[in-house]
């Protein structure tokens, strides 16, 4: 990132999640969006009576099945009423995500499980929620690796409105999706968003990002902007990347919502 433009250099994918975990723990200095939750609704833990501190919460959560967490959250659901079935954190208003508790259509309360674990074991910090391993900080205290909740969705959105730009099933990928995809990248090319950054690509990656009709490698670059935003003010001088001061320390937030 430079005068703000932010530089594509690479795409990496990861075969597994345990090829991701190693790569999680390589002695390098970043600043990350993950598109995943960190963090459950306050009213869900408190209803299942589940403890109240972050890190306490996760070990918990980490130490049931799917199985489990899918049986628990289907019996707190049916107990509300229709149209209040699940409960939402107070970062899923501003940002427009899913429930963090939704097991199905998107199944963002199993990718919690799968990966929050896999941030921890490395050591990462998760400003607002974990402050990291004693390894992961440089000579002035600072942390090394930074972890932050990230949000595609809330980016793509702004530039398409409700414009679909993506599918997981080849069947529902259409030639409008594919103008949408062309679209989010030139305005993020022009700086066309309230992020105030300009993306740099080559006409290959382009191309690619462009050709991705899942939508994953454009997911990762819009993570990439939502990170280098917060980079921008970490080194303004907020400690918290941009996180509100007051979010909810059980629940966590999502970086420019």
């Amino acid at each position: 990132m430079q005068d703000g433009r932010v530089k594509l250099l690479e795409l990496q994918r990861f075969s597994s999640l345990a090829t991701f975990a190693d790569w999680l723990k390589q002695p390098v200095q970043w600043v990350g969006a993950f598109d995943l939750p960190f963090g459950l609704p306050r009213e869900l833990v408190q209803a299942l009576g589940w403890p109240l501190s972050w890190s306490e919460c996760m070990a918990h959560y980490q130490s049931l099945s799917r199985a489990q967490i899918r049986h628990e959250f289907a019996d707190f659901c049916a107990a509300r009423p229709v149209g209040g079935k699940f409960a939402h954190r107070a970062t899923d208003i501003p940002a427009g995500s899913s429930p963090s508790m939704k097991w199905v259509n998107p199944p963002v309360a199993l990718m919690l499980h799968a990966g929050v674990p896999l941030l921890l074991q490395a050591g990462v910090c998760l400003p607002g929620l974990h402050p990291g391993d004693a390894g992961n900080r440089d000579a002035r205290g600072q942390a090394l690796r930074v972890a932050l909740e990230g949000y595609p969705g809330l980016l793509a959105r702004e530039v398409l409105g409700r414009r679909s730009y993506k599918s997981d099933e080849r069947s529902r990928q259409t030639a409008p999706h594919l103008m949408a995809r062309k679209d989010l990248i030139t305005a993020l090319e022009h700086g066309d968003t309230r992020l105030g950054l300009q993306l740099k690509l080559s006409h290959a990656q382009r191309d690619r990002l462009a050709g991705d009709a899942s939508g994953d490698a454009l997911d990762a670059v819009l993570c990439l902007l939502q990170a280098a935003w917060a980079q921008c003010r970490f080194a303004a001088g907020d400690a918290l990347f941009g996180l509100p001061p007051d979010l909810d320390p059980l629940e966590g937030w999502i970086v420019t919502a």
